[in-house]
């Protein structure tokens, strides 16, 4: 019932315990299969032990989440970031909103950091998904593949996938779910949460008012 892609690139550091995560839950979220689309690590993830799916390919997350896809047969797809592990409760939530047939939700925002300027995040994250009904990849997606092949799914871009399938979907079909989707604070704590926030931001206004992927992508870099 239930495909999980993630995309990966050089995530042996964290995805394993994404990976148990999802296999310790498998049975009661009604997991199919799990699909790691990777875009030439160094070293190939490790994903022994977890009897998931590996798929090799080009560099950039559009591509790797669009192949992903390609290759699912189920009629749901969860896609999660390879330093992303969902809290608990998660696999409840996953099979009560499918039964309902919603079409597609995600979940909120929480990073792996105890300081304030993580919880100051975590905020101004709920308030733009409640403002604009914008959130990231990092949130975890779960949509019907039907939805999905009718938003024309995700684009091969270098970046900005995730918010420009979110908008394809609109606010009208999406729904919250109310269970963190943890994520590593790692670039956050090194970049500096300010000045990695402000590059975020200047990314998505870019995006907005029509700069190329790929001129965003050399920025972000």
């Amino acid at each position: 019932m239930l495909s999980v892609i993630i995309p990966t690139r050089n995530a042996n550091a964290s995805l394993p315990r994404t990976l148990a995560c999802l296999t310790r839950q498998a049975k009661a979220a009604a997991i199919a299969e799990i699909i790691v689309a990777d875009g030439g690590s160094d070293v190939p993830p490790d994903v022994e032990g977890f009897g998931v799916v590996l798929l090799t390919g080009a560099p950039g997350r559009g591509v790797q989440l669009a192949a992903g896809a390609k290759q699912a047969n189920s009629e749901w797809l969860l896609f999660l970031h390879a330093d992303t592990v969902l809290g608990d409760g998660w696999a409840d939530a996953v099979r009560t909103h499918i039964a309902q047939r919603h079409d597609a939700a995600v979940f909120r925002f929480r990073l792996d950091d105890e300081t304030m300027k993580a919880r100051i995040l975590e905020a101004l994250v709920r308030w733009r998904c409640r403002m604009f009904a914008m959130p990231y990849g990092d949130q975890g997606l779960l949509i019907s593949r039907e939805l999905y092949d009718e938003t024309g799914g995700y684009r091969p871009m270098p970046l900005m996938e995730d918010v420009d399938l979110i908008r394809r979907v609109g606010r009208s079909r999406l729904r919250y779910l109310d269970v963190p989707a943890i994520t590593s604070a790692e670039r956050y704590v090194r970049d500096g949460y300010f000045a990695r926030m402000m590059r975020n931001l200047t990314c998505l206004a870019m995006w907005s008012v029509g700069v190329s992927p790929e001129r965003i992508k050399r920025f972000y870099r």
